[in-house]
Order: structure tokens, then sequence, then C-alpha cells
């Protein structure tokens, strides 16, 4: 019996201790007003595996930032639901960007180096990433079919949530279902 207890605080012990356990229900149990469009998968699912570029053009890929909670934007410079939601994108990376949690903006199909820049600054952003997908490959990888879309990825690299659509991610009820899945402490 003593065994049996001990397996079964050990198994609770590493499910706590493991960041991409969280509990997704009480995340989306807390979706209020436009967080309602962000639907949770039953079982986390595969995320994109294609590379991108920084703004410079050096490569990433979504695996570069194992281990640590995504909010990914796919967005672009023509895209006027983009234009509203990114000030508020910038607001939750300051609020809650860290060690285990970034938000990442990733422009997909065509937009200009130029063009990025003067967006961000036109919308007052200094601490979200310029990273680029010009050719869209990880966007359609990933299923992106109209602009924004959103997704959250747990530490393992798999998604677990999806927005389309803009929304407001400033908002008390987005604070809370991020907050919800990021580990305490």
């Amino acid at each position: 019996m003593k065994q049996l207890v001990l397996a079964a605080l050990y198994t609770a012990a590493v499910t706590l201790a493991n960041p991409a356990a969280a509990d997704t229900a009480a995340a989306e149990a807390l979706r209020e007003g436009d967080m309602k469009k962000l639907v949770f998968h039953a079982e986390p699912q595969a995320s994109g595996t294609a590379d991108f570029i920084t703004f410079e053009g050096d490569p990433l890929n979504l695996a570069d930032w194992r281990g640590k909670w995504l909010l990914v934007n796919f967005w672009a410079t023509w895209c006027a639901p983009c234009r509203k939601e990114m000030p508020m994108l910038a607001e939750i990376q300051s609020e809650l960007g860290g060690d285990n949690f970034e938000v990442v903006t990733i422009a997909t199909t065509r937009n200009a180096p130029p063009a990025m820049k003067k967006f961000f600054d036109e919308v007052g952003i200094a601490n979200l990433p310029l990273h680029r997908d010009p050719g869209s490959v990880l966007a359609r990888e990933m299923g992106v079919l109209g602009l924004p879309v959103t997704v959250i990825l747990n530490p393992d690299g798999q998604e677990v949530a999806r927005l389309r659509g803009d929304a407001d991610w400033s908002s008390d009820s987005a604070k809370a279902v991020l907050r919800a899945l990021l580990p305490s402490g």
C-alpha cells in the first residue's frame, strides 16, 4: 500500500512539475468576450516545422522556443485587424513575457521589411519581434487561411488553442486564460 501511495504522489509531482501538462480546461473556462473565439483542442496538435526568418534574414524555427509557452501571431502589413490587435499583443508580452512565455509575431505572405518596420513604428511596437514567413510556408503548414491568426503552443511545441481573427489580447479574460496555462511562481 505504501508503494502505491508513493507511486501516486510521484506521478502527481511529475505532472505538476511539467509545464506542458497545464490544465487547459481551467484556461478554457476563463474565456469571456473576444476570448470566446479562442478554440482549445481536445488534445494538443502538432505545430508547424517549417523554417521562417528574422527581420535580418536569419533562419528560425518554432522549435527554437521549446520549453516556453508561446502566443504565435500571424499577421501582415496590409491587415487592418492586425493593426488594431498588435498593441494588445505588445501589452501581453510586457506583462507576461519572460522565461515561461513569449509572444512571437510572424509576418506572413509578402511583407517588405521597410513596410513591416513602418507598421510597428506607426502602432508604437518596440517589444515584439519582426519575424517573416515570406513564402507563407509555415503559415500554410499550420492551416492559416486568413489573418490575423493566433495560436498558443505549449512548451513541447504543440498547438493547444487557436483564435481566428483579431481579439483583445490585453483584456482581463485573455490575461486570465494565459495565466491559467503558465506555471505559477
